[in-house]
């Protein structure tokens, strides 16, 4: 068993590799690139055409949406760098002073051809082509190679359907899960015991700094999106974008609420010193129940980047289950919260907040409550996309077959079959 492991060890790793959308993404670079060197070749007077691969290059995008939707200001970018270049290089050539002269030249043709976001790859174009343009009568043939390589890299993305990053955008929201649940679980121990006012505080800066794990996921998220769009692999890319976007959203509510719950206890804290936060028998019954939330918020990120239905449905139902239990558990807290308030109320503020903070959780982890935000969304997403396209709206209800109504942990969805 041992040495038919170490035989597909390999050969696992090759297949993940290929899988990799990082790897495809390089793959589809390199041959654009070649593929527009060899035809460079072959119609270019010159004798190595460096231009037309460094022009694919640049073309290719990372999805095939952005290609579609930004290919022509960016193939303007590239011709408009290049062509500066090609300027400059009849001119002065390579030079320091050169240099600075097309970097301004190229921003503000940029400006004049109103590429917009695709200003400074102008100037980026022009610099990488000045080092291989040389001065002479060659210059138009770069011009043919700046056509020939953007051709080759619109083409190659509508051939070569690009890598879909939703793996890895899964990946990022399972991440900022597991670093919620960590803090949670921090905070309930700490609850449990006696907490200084420094702990408190420390826990409510690292709840300030999941904000900047959301921006990171944010961006993993809006590439899964793109790759999703108008991707020839992909089924259904609208249901998995909103699946997606909606997860996203519950768990930075979670993250928002997880923080204004740190302020609570930071607060308690100072009311409190030196002692505990809560009473021994309330502050076990915190750490429980931030404990079991934190674990619920960890399947709710299983469920939301989970494709296949079996394992959704087993995400579904562990996260029913602990948000049930959860839910025991805060139905006996706030028992104990009633009776210490009623031994002492100078907290009672402070500790009623605490019940409402996770109750806010609880109820934006619920499944009903997933289910409905989940079908707005859709429904306004389509409409947004009928109205926005509605040409290409009919052509795909004209060419759509009857499909059964699929669910997918409590997810509605039209499924080809």
């Amino acid at each position: 068993m041992r040495d038919v492991r170490e035989v597909t060890a390999p050969l696992m790793r090759f297949v993940s590799l290929h899988r990799d959308p990082a790897v495809v993404q390089a793959l589809r670079s390199a041959a654009a690139a070649t593929v527009a060197y060899v035809v460079a070749l072959h119609l270019s007077p010159e004798a190595a055409p460096l231009t037309a691969p460094l022009t694919a290059l640049l073309v290719v995008q990372v999805t095939l949406y952005s290609t579609l939707t930004t290919g022509i200001r960016r193939v303007n970018s590239v011709v408009a760098g290049v062509l500066v270049a090609i300027a400059f290089s009849l001119l002065v050539g390579l030079t320091w002073w050169s240099l600075a002269l097309v970097i301004m030249a190229a921003l503000a043709v940029g400006h004049l051809v109103r590429v917009h976001e695709f200003v400074n790859e102008v100037a980026i174009s022009a610099m990488l082509v000045l080092g291989v343009t040389t001065v002479g009568n060659t210059a138009w043939a770069r011009v043919l190679e700046t056509l020939i390589g953007a051709v080759v890299g619109l083409g190659c993305n509508l051939l070569l359907a690009p890598p879909v990053w939703v793996g890895e955008a899964g990946e990022s929201i399972e991440g900022l899960a597991r670093r919620v649940r960590q803090l949670m679980l921090r905070m309930g121990e700490e609850a449990a015991g006696l907490t200084p006012v420094e702990h408190a505080t420390e826990r409510l800066h690292e709840a300030r700094r999941l904000d900047h794990d959301i921006v990171e996921v944010d961006a993993a998220l809006l590439q899964a999106e793109d790759s999703l769009r108008l991707n020839p692999r992909v089924r259904e890319g609208l249901l998995r974008r909103v699946v997606l976007r909606t997860g996203l959203d519950t768990l930075e509510i979670c993250t928002v609420v997880l923080r204004v719950l740190a302020r609570t206890f930071t607060d308690l804290a100072k009311e409190r010193d030196p002692d505990s936060l809560f009473a021994p028998q309330t502050g076990a019954a915190v750490e429980q129940l931030l404990s079991e939330i934190a674990d619920a918020v960890v399947s709710f990120s299983v469920l939301v980047t989970t494709d296949l239905s079996q394992n959704a449905d087993a995400a579904e139902s562990r996260l029913t289950a602990e948000l049930r239990q959860a839910a025991a558990t805060r139905d006996k807290l706030a028992q104990l919260l009633l009776a210490d308030v009623q031994r002492d109320a100078s907290q009672w503020q402070l500790q009623g907040a605490v019940l409402t903070e996770v109750n806010r959780i609880l109820d934006e982890l619920d499944t009903e409550h997933r289910s409905h935000r989940l079908l707005e969304e859709l429904d306004r997403t389509s409409r947004e996309q009928r109205e926005r396209m509605p040409r290409l709206t009919r052509l795909r209800e004209s060419l759509r077959v009857p499909t059964p109504l699929r669910r997918n942990g409590k997810e509605s969805e039209h499924q080809s079959r």
